[in-house]
């Protein structure tokens, strides 16, 4: 969710923009004095931040001529934020970008490329298909430092009260899964999300997505996305399965339930990881059951890769994209990736910092076996807006306040807006 949707259009800080700007600081660019970058980190203030801003004063101690100047910008606001400032000629020299942000952005021209340059000298060492993520018209616009994808994630001490061994691996042992949960356990087996980015994986599972960047056709209602959402959209009704919640505050409501034992499954990314083990149920963390996401009619599964890339700004003076490349190579080397893993549980995006430690958390190695599945976004760069429309559209056709095919309907035609040149 939060890691693979664009934000709806928000007013950006003036104050923020001013303060945090590419080499805007009046004395940051001397010859005699360090170079000031600023950094805009996207993740989680409380969970998450801690640990990169102890990251950059190990940086700064090991490179005395730079000084990093932390500023945390929410997520849901950051896009429009950096769309702003870039397009005044004043972005913070380095943005952790979601990854559907990143050929956005590169297509505006407000990334530097970076191939060939020190902060892509270990390319090598990073999943190709996160390389491939970060590319646009075959430059490299952004280094890898967390993927993502969604995952069944299962309470299995409430899944072994129903007699039930392993988990579901299609929408219908889902089902029957969640009657028995119910019978046995008294509580709901199964409480599904009604935003777009929740419902990508029942599209996989029927060889769809919202559109065909290839062919150039939005497939967002066609009959095979028909399907998907169809399923997607019984799974809010039934013995055992939790109604559709479209309010405001329906992830932390979902999130709270899993956490605290009221519901047995959801399907969930790993940037939760520590919050699943701040519950109740999961104290044992062993008790946390992560498995790919049930399969479609075509036996198909699978969920979106998402995570985050860190970008140098175009925009900054040499001496700022300098010092941004040597601050990137070094949040993205496997040291800093292996202590990101092992205090804020996220994914590293590099082979080699899967070292023992990393796999010892079982909430990273059950994420890392799922990866695989993981189906990478299409090089387009208005494909995160894409989910725009259908946030607007799913929670009512979940709530029963219009049908399926008014909402696809709707969909299909604000989708058309996005992607010129696209047929239906």
């Amino acid at each position: 969710m939060r890691r693979g949707i664009a934000a709806s259009a928000l007013v950006a800080s003036l104050a923020l923009t001013a303060t945090a700007c590419g080499g805007s600081d009046s004395d940051s660019g001397k010859s005699d004095g360090p170079v000031t970058i600023t950094w805009w980190d996207t993740s989680n203030a409380t969970n998450e931040a801690p640990t990169y801003k102890a990251l950059i004063q190990q940086f700064e101690a090991a490179n005395k001529d730079v000084k990093v100047k932390y500023v945390n910008v929410p997520f849901d606001q950051a896009q429009n934020k950096f769309d702003t400032a870039a397009g005044a000629k004043g972005a913070p020299d380095v943005l952790r970008s979601e990854v559907g942000w990143t050929p956005a952005f590169a297509k505006k021209g407000f990334f530097l490329p970076l191939d060939g340059t020190e902060a892509l000298a270990d390319q090598g060492k990073f999943e190709p298909n996160l390389i491939k993520q970060a590319q646009y018209e075959g430059k490299t616009y952004g280094v890898p430092l967390v993927t993502d994808t969604l995952a069944l994630v299962y309470n299995k001490a409430l899944f072994k009260k129903a007699g039930i061994t392993e988990a579901p691996k299609t929408w219908d042992e889902l089902k029957a899964d969640a009657a028995k949960i119910k019978d046995k356990a008294k509580v709901d087996g199964y409480w599904g999300s009604t935003q777009a980015y929740y419902a990508q994986p029942f599209l996989y599972g029927e060889g769809t997505d919202t559109v065909d960047a290839a062919a150039k056709k939005i497939t967002v209602n066609s009959p095979a996305a028909q399907k998907g959402y169809g399923t997607w959209l019984s799974l809010f009704s039934g013995k055992g399965l939790h109604k559709a919640d479209a309010t405001a505050d329906a992830y932390a409501h979902i999130q709270d339930a899993f956490v605290n034992g009221k519901v047995a499954a959801i399907i969930q990314g790993p940037w939760e990881i520590t919050n699943f083990y701040k519950g109740s149920a999961f104290q044992d963390k062993s008790n946390l059951g992560i498995a790919t996401v049930p399969a479609g009619s075509t036996g198909k599964a699978g969920a979106p890769t998402g995570g985050h890339n860190l970008s140098v700004y175009a925009g900054s003076d040499k001496a700022h994209q300098a010092a941004a490349l040597k601050f990137v190579k070094f949040m993205t080397s496997a040291q800093s990736q292996e202590t990101i893993a092992l205090k804020n549980s996220t994914l590293p995006t590099r082979s080699d910092a899967y070292t023992d430690k990393v796999k010892a958390d079982p909430g990273i190695a059950g994420y890392q076996g799922v990866l695989a599945a993981a189906q990478p976004r299409p090089a387009l760069p208005e494909y995160s807006s894409l989910w725009g429309p259908l946030d607007t559209e799913l929670p009512k056709v979940a709530s029963g306040k219009e049908s399926l095919d008014k909402g696809l309907g709707n969909a299909e035609l604000a989708i058309s807006k996005l992607v010129s040149g696209f047929s239906k």
